[in-house]
């Protein structure tokens, strides 16, 4: 049996990312924050106890970790790479969809799992009032280890054990809830312009707004719902109108970037993805004989890997033409091309066939239109603060578990 098979017999007898299980009680929850981690933090300004907030991308398959700085500010600790998240980017809409969930959510104390089957994990909260709001149903959505997802955020088991120990302490030195602000992918003005005649458009511009609050103040977005969208609250109007001048420039960029061809796209994923990082290592567990070649470590720590071959894939690119007033909206899809895998040690001309990685040709790009923004028809707006740009991580932490397979 290969171990493809066994990965989708674990994926398909888990219910959701659920994983509770008494048979797995161990010490791990316990584990200490590495001395790098400390160190790093202490270059920061900040401290083991001091609180966190999260982010997370589709897309880019990252999750962030960011610590609150004694002014009330958040600066970013470290960037680690998701091993798999299932789905399409979109929000989670009913049980069962295999969709990761997009969204502001709240983690607790109490969802923090020690005792998970898919080594730790904490659960993201959803629904929360908003999905609410729309009838949307699911549960057990979880961020854990194991490279295995239907609808969580999967990371190797030495991430997740890093990431359970930071928000640990920070619960420990008295925070009551941390923020997880989950999107399907960075917001960028060039993300939004290529996704701009997606059919989630709307609801990914509404997420934006929590999201340049933040990256204006740097300071946890507050929430409501107020009729069926996330309603952003500022406490001061320096805020409002740092924000108002970001929003503007973003849409100034996405117009240029429209105006100069960008063409207007959908991704379609045969089931999620991960980080580009874990390519080798997806398929190499979609073969018994060439998931036996990795070393130990690594293959405890990925554990059985959901839909390898789907994880080994790059997304299937669509291109949508610009609807037309009275018109249906049109779409084509780009040719796929499947290519067999170059073989590797150990491995035969069969296996490696049977591994394809999809090349997406260009497809025909529909004529772009003018995008009327109404905020920039009034005079030139001042060019306003710099915005502050999060200092990346000393060193990825995914170069440090995979360098000695990917030679990162």
């Amino acid at each position: 049996m290969s171990r493809f098979v066994v990965a989708v017999g674990l994926a398909l007898s888990l219910v959701a990312c659920q994983g509770v299980d008494e048979r797995y009680r161990s010490t791990r929850d316990r584990t200490p924050i590495p001395p790098t981690t400390l160190s790093l933090m202490a270059e920061k300004g900040v401290s083991a106890s001091d609180p966190i907030l999260m982010r997370s991308y589709k897309k880019e398959s990252e999750v962030e970790i960011w610590k609150r700085k004694p002014d009330g500010q958040y600066t970013l600790l470290k960037t680690y790479p998701m091993c798999r998240w299932s789905g399409q980017l979109g929000p989670k809409i009913r049980e069962g969809d295999r969709q990761a969930p997009e969204g502001f959510y709240d983690v607790t104390p109490g969802a923090m799992n020690p005792n998970s089957s898919l080594f730790l994990s904490f659960n993201l909260g959803y629904p929360n009032a908003y999905d609410r709001s729309h009838g949307r149903t699911g549960s057990h959505l979880m961020v854990h280890g194991t490279c295995s997802s239907r609808g969580c955020f999967a990371m190797t088991d030495e991430a997740i054990a890093e990431v359970y120990a930071v928000a640990r302490e920070a619960f420990a030195g008295g925070q009551r809830t941390f923020q997880f602000q989950s999107y399907p992918f960075r917001m960028t003005a060039e993300n939004l312009a290529k996704h701009r005649s997606d059919p989630h458009i709307a609801f990914w511009k509404n997420l934006k707004e929590g999201s340049d609050r933040f990256e204006v103040a740097k300071r946890e977005p507050v929430w409501t719902v107020v009729g069926g969208r996330y309603a952003f609250n500022e406490a001061d109007r320096a805020t409002i109108a740092a924000v108002a001048i970001k929003q503007a420039r973003d849409e100034r960029e996405v117009a240029e970037l429209v105006s100069k061809g960008t063409p207007s796209i959908r991704l379609v994923y045969e089931d999620g993805g991960g980080h580009q990082s874990f390519r080798e290592v997806a398929m190499a567990a979609a073969s018994a004989s060439t998931y036996t070649a990795l070393d130990d470590r690594t293959r405890r720590s990925i554990g059985d890997v959901s839909r390898p071959d789907a994880l080994a894939r790059d997304p299937e690119v669509i291109s949508i033409g610009e609807m037309a007033p009275g018109k249906p909206n049109p779409t084509t899809r780009s040719t796929a091309v499947a290519v067999a895998a170059p073989a590797r040690p150990g491995t035969t001309m069969e296996q490696s066939s049977s591994m394809p990685v999809v090349i997406s040709t260009p497809a025909a790009v529909a004529k772009p239109v003018k995008t009327h923004i109404a905020s920039l028809e009034a005079a030139s707006l001042p060019a306003g603060p710099p915005l502050q740009v999060a200092e990346p991580a000393a060193k990825p932490i995914y170069k440090r578990l995979l360098g000695g397979l990917l030679g990162l």
